[in-house]
C-alpha cells in the first residue's frame, strides 16, 4: 500500500465510524475505499469491511456503557433474532454476488428517505418502554435485519433505526446504543464465517479499523453527553440518506456535466 492509500483508509474509516454510530450507511464509504482505492474484489471487500465494523461498534458500545447509556437486558430478544438472521445472510454472501441486493437497497433508500422526512417529531421523541411491539411484526423484522446485515452491512444501521424508532418506540440515541451492541455480537459470527471462507484481508482490515474505531468512540462519547444528540443524529441521518440516494442513482453526474 502507498502512503496516500493509508491516509484515505484511516480518514475514510474515521468518517464511516462517526456516521455508523449516529446514523448508518458508513459502509458505503469503507466498501468504496476497499474496492476502488485498495482494489479488493467485492466479496473480499465485504468480508474485510467487517473487521472495522466490529471494532468501531465495540468502541462505541463501550463508550455508551461508560456513560450509562447501555441496558443490554432490554435488547436480548432483538439480539438473538438478529444473530440468527445474520448467520443466514453471511452464508449467502459467501456464495453469491451482492450486486443484485444493492439494486434492491437503492430503491429501499428512496422509501426510507420519505419515511424519515415525514413527521420528523417521531424521530425526536424519548424511549417509550410501555410500548409492546407485536411479535408477528418484530420477529420477521429483526430476522430480516440480521440477514441484511450479515449479507452486505451497508445501510443496515438506517433500517435498524427505522424499526427501533418507529416500531419499537425507542429514542434515536437509545436505538443507536442498542444498534452498536447488536452489531458487535452478530459481527463476531459474521467474521468467523468470512474467515472460514478466506474472504478477509486482515492487514487492510486492521488499517481501516484504526479510523473506524476512533470515529465510533469519539462520536459515542459526544452522543452520550450532549443533550441535543437526538436532534443531531436525526439531521445526520437525513443528510446521509440524501447523499446515499444521490450516489446510488448517480444523480451527481447531472451536476458535474
Amino acid at each position: 500500500m502507498e502512503l496516500y492509500q493509508y491516509l484515505i483508509a484511516i480518514i475514510g474509516g474515521a468518517l464511516a465510524g462517526c456516521i455508523n454510530t449516529l446514523a448508518g450507511n458508513g459502509s458505503a464509504i469503507t466498501l468504496t475505499i476497499l474496492t476502488e482505492v485498495l482494489g479488493l474484489p467485492p466479496n473480499m471487500a465485504n468480508g474485510t469491511n467487517r473487521v472495522g465494523v466490529m471494532t468501531q461498534s465495540a468502541a462505541a458500545t463501550y463508550a455508551f456503557y461508560r456513560n450509562g447509556r447501555l441496558d443490554w437486558e432490554k435488547s436480548k430478544f432483538y439480539i438473538v433474532l438478529t444473530v440468527i438472521g445474520a448467520i443466514a445472510g453471511v452464508l449467502v454472501a459467501t456464495w453469491v454476488s451482492n450486486e443484485q441486493f444493492k439494486t434492491v437497497f437503492s430503491y429501499m433508500m428512496i422509501v426510507m428517505l420519505f419515511v424519515v422526512l415525514i413527521k420528523p417529531k417521531r424521530w425526536l421523541r424519548e424511549t417509550d418502554l410501555s410500548s409492546t411491539p407485536r411479535l408477528w411484526l418484530t420477529i420477521p423484522a429483526f430476522l430480516f435485519l440480521g440477514f441484511y446485515g450479515g449479507f452486505i452491512q451497508m445501510g443496515m444501521g438506517i433500517i435498524f433505526l427505522a424499526i427501533m424508532v418507529l416500531g419499537v418506540k425507542w429514542s434515536l440515541i437509545d436505538s443507536n446504543v442498542i444498534k452498536s451492541f447488536i452489531v458487535v455480537v452478530y459481527t463476531v459470527f459474521v467474521i468467523a464465517i468470512f474467515q472460514w471462507k478466506g474472504l478477509i484481508d486482515w492487514q487492510i482490515g486492521a488499517i481501516l479499523a484504526i479510523g473506524q474505531t476512533a470515529g465510533g468512540w469519539f462520536t459515542a462519547q459526544f452522543a452520550s453527553r450532549y443533550e441535543k444528540a437526538n436532534l443531531w443524529a436525526y439531521r445526520l441521518l437525513v443528510v446521509v440518506m440524501i447523499l446515499a440516494v444521490i450516489k446510488l442513482f448517480n444523480l451527481h453526474t447531472y451536476f458535474l456535466n
